[in-house]
């Protein structure tokens, strides 16, 4: 079991936990590399792309989300680096999640219960990194083309085989979408699009309620 600060259990970091967070199965040709071939292949281009990304504190935008059965749903995000992030989920969806740079939340507003995870647990920890670090502990491999770069970033002294991969444009370094795969290789993605960088975010908006969440938990 997993056990939040305030000592609640939350359970294991399951397949149903992930799946709720982030549907594009991991780009074809993507091949399996040892830590020192993924690092070779990590050129300074990459490097540079995942330091921009990392550089740029606020963001906001639209995104849809992929789940591993092919269900579909979208709303509003809000990440405020380090650490943060929060997803506003359209109706008829009663999820919602919420990561406060210690801890990460999904909550089903219709059923009233919580899943309380510690974010450095899980490989959104590297997304919302103040530095995404393509060294030969994280990459998992990295594929470079005109059109996308795509890195896979694993730690599995902290997540098991959990990953996360992320693709970028190449030329303006945009973040197009991320997938997260967990330990029973279900692939859960989220696209992002309408997105705005360097706006003014409350800390309010990443808080999380952990008196609910201690009450109602599931």
């Amino acid at each position: 079991m997993i056990r939040s600060e305030n000592g609640h259990a939350t359970g294991t970091l399951t397949r149903r936990g992930f799946t709720c967070l982030m549907a594009f199965t991991l780009a074809a040709g993507l091949s399996a590399l040892s830590p020192v071939e993924a690092s070779a292949q990590a050129s300074g281009a990459a490097q540079k792309i995942a330091d921009h990304f990392a550089s740029v504190k606020t963001m906001m935008g639209e995104f849809v989300q992929f789940g591993p059965r092919g269900e579909q749903t979208g709303g509003k995000f809000y990440i405020y680096r380090p650490g943060k992030i929060r997803f506003n989920y359209e109706e008829p969806s009663p999820m919602r999640v919420i990561a406060d740079g210690k801890a990460v939340v999904i909550g089903n507003r219709k059923l009233k219960t919580w899943d309380l995870y510690p974010l450095s647990k899980t490989p959104l920890n590297l997304l919302l990194g103040e530095r995404i670090d393509l060294s030969a502990k994280m990459v998992r491999s990295v594929k470079e083309e005109s059109d996308l770069t795509t890195i896979v970033l694993g730690d599995r002294n902290m997540f098991g085989d959990s990953t996360i991969t992320m693709m970028f444009d190449p030329k303006t370094y945009d973040l197009r979408q991320w997938t997260i795969t967990d330990a029973q290789g279900k692939d859960t993605s989220v696209m992002i699009f309408n997105v705005k960088t360097g706006v003014k975010l409350d800390d309010k908006v990443f808080s999380i309620p952990y008196d609910e969440v201690r009450n109602k938990g599931g």
